[in-house]
C-alpha cells in the first residue's frame, strides 16, 4: 500500500514524542514492503523555536520525506494557526495529495494545515492519529492560562493569558466539518479516547497506543551505576512539572535526577538547580543513547501536571526492563497500573516514597523491571503496533472504505 503521513514536524525538526513515533511507523511500515511518503512544515519547526539547521536530515527515516519551506518564512504557519487553513502551503499539499494514496495518515496538523488539511486527502482511508489534545483543546495539553490544569473551559481568555494568538475558527463548524472526512482517529489511551468523546468528537475512535522500537534483551544487559539515578525525559517546560520534581531531589542528596531533552523552561531550571549537583542535564541525545539510560536507572520518571494522552517514555523505559514512577495526570499512569511495573503518585511525599523503594530494594526494582519487560512485549512492540495498526485498516469498515471512488 502507499502511505501519506502528513505532520507539522519531523526529526531532525521536531520538539517530542509525536513526530519521532511518525518516523518509526513510516519505518516500520517500510519494512514490510510498503512505500510511504513524509511531509512536514520546516517553518512550523522555526516559528516554534527549533534551531536544528534547514539542511539537517535524519539517516534513520526510511520514508520518502518531503519538506515544505515558504519564501514568507514565519508567516506561513501563523495562517494555518490562525484560519486553521493549509494558507501558503496548500498548492503543494494539493500537489501531494492528488497521487494515488491508498492511506492518508494525518498526526500533529496544527501548523500544517489546521482542520481544513484533512478534507484535502481523497485517500480511501483516511487517519488521525490524537498525540495531544489540540483537537479540543487550543493549549494542545489542557494547561489553562499558561499556569495551570484546566479546570473549566475559558477557552478564548485562556489563548489571551497564555499569549497565543486567539483562534476564531474554534468557535465555528469548521473543525466538525473538517472531521466528517476522516474515518478512523486513533487515541494512544483510553482516557483520551473518553476526552475526546467528552468534548464532542463524533468520528470513530480507535485506542491504539504507542510503541517503543528496541527491546532489553537486544542490548547490553544493564550495570548499575555507582549513584542511583531516576531519570526525567521529555520537554522541559512548566506543564510537565520538572521543577516540583527537581525540588524533590534536595531532600534526597544521595539520587541523581538526569534530564534530557530541551524546552522553554530549560533556562530556568538550571538556574535554580545551579547548588544541587545531584540535578544533572544531559541536553538532547540519540535514541541509541537514551536506552543506555533507561537501562541503569532505578525508574523513569513522568511527573506532568498538564493531563497526558499516553506516556511514551514510560513505554520506552519498559522496553529496557525499567519500571516508572508516574504522577496521576491523565493517561500517564494507565501503563503503570495495568502492569504494576512502578508507582502511581499524587503528591511529593509519595514521589519521593516511591524513589525511596526502587533506590533501596534490589529485588523490587529487578520484579519490577521484570513486569515492565512483560507488559512492553505484551502490548507496545513495534510488530504489535503495527499489527493492530494494519487490521484497524482492514476492518470490515475499513474494506468498504478501499472500494470508495476518489472524489
Amino acid at each position: 500500500m502507499r502511505f501519506l503521513m502528513v505532520t507539522s514536524f519531523y526529526p531532525p525538526h521536531h520538539f517530542g514524542g509525536d513526530a519521532t513515533y511518525v518516523r518509526q511507523l513510516s519505518n516500520a511500515l517500510v519494512t514490510r514492503g510498503h512505500d510511504v511518503d513524509v511531509v512536514y512544515c520546516h517553518d512550523a519547526y522555526r516559528a516554534s523555536g527549533g534551531q536544528v539547521d534547514v539542511q539537517a536530515t535524519d539517516a534513520s527515516s526510511r520514508a520518502t520525506v518531503t519538506r515544505l519551506t515558504s519564501r514568507f518564512g514565519l508567516l506561513s504557519p501563523l495562517i494555518s494557526q490562525q484560519t486553521g487553513r493549509p494558507g501558503l502551503k496548500a498548492r503543494a499539499l494539493k500537489s501531494l495529495f492528488e497521487r494515488p494514496y491508498d492511506v492518508v495518515h494525518f498526526h500533529n496538523i496544527s501548523l500544517i494545515g489546521g482542520p481544513s488539511v484533512l478534507k484535502m486527502s481523497r485517500a480511501p482511508v483516511t487517519l488521525l492519529t490524537a498525540h495531544d489534545h489540540w483537537l479540543v483543546c487550543a493549549s494542545h495539553i489542557f494547561w489553562k492560562n499558561d499556569a495551570k490544569t484546566c479546570d473549566g473551559r475559558q477557552c478564548l481568555r485562556c489563548q489571551i493569558k497564555s499569549r497565543k494568538p486567539p483562534q476564531l475558527w474554534r468557535h465555528t463548524g469548521q473543525l466538525a466539518r473538517a472531521l466528517e472526512n476522516v474515518d478512523r482517529i486513533f487515541a494512544p489511551s483510553a482516557f483520551t479516547r473518553q476526552a475526546l468523546l467528552d468534548q464532542g468528537v463524533s468520528r470513530p475512535i480507535s485506542v491504539l497506543p504507542l510503541f517503543a522500537p528496541a527491546a532489553f534483551d537486544e542490548l547490553a544487559p544493564a550495570r548499575p551505576p555507582e549513584r542511583p539515578y531516576f531519570l526525567f525525559v521529555g520537554r522541559v517546560t512548566r506543564s510537565k512539572g520538572i521543577a516540583a520534581l527537581a525540588a524533590l531531589f534536595r531532600q534526597r542528596p544521595a539520587y541523581d535526577l538526569r534530564i534530557v531533552g530541551d524546552g522553554d523552561y530549560l533556562a530556568t531550571l538550571k538556574t535554580a538547580c545551579e547548588d544541587m549537583p545531584n540535578v544533572i542535564f544531559e541536553g538532547r541525545m540519540d535514541q541509541e543513547d537514551l536506552r543506555g539510560l533507561y537501562r541503569n536507572a532505578r525508574a523513569s520518571m513522568l511527573p506532568s501536571i498538564a493531563p497526558e494522552t499516553f506516556g511514551l517514555t514510560t513505554v520506552e523505559a519498559f522496553s529496557q526492563a525499567t519500571p516508572a514512577i508516574v504522577r496521576a495526570a491523565g493517561a500517564a499512569g494507565e501503563t503503570v497500573t495495568a502492569s504494576g511495573a512502578g508507582f502511581v503518585y499524587k503528591t511529593g511525599q509519595e514521589a519521593l516514597a516511591a524513589m525511596d523503594r526502587l533506590a533501596g530494594d534490589a529485588e523490587l526494582r529487578a520484579q519490577m523491571g521484570r513486569a515492565a519487560q512483560e507488559a512492553y512485549r505484551a502490548h507496545y512492540t513495534e510488530a504489535g503496533h503495527v499489527d493492530a495498526y494494519l487490521a484497524e485498516i482492514g476492518q470490515p469498515a475499513g474494506a468498504a472504505l478501499f472500494e470508495r471512488a476518489p472524489a
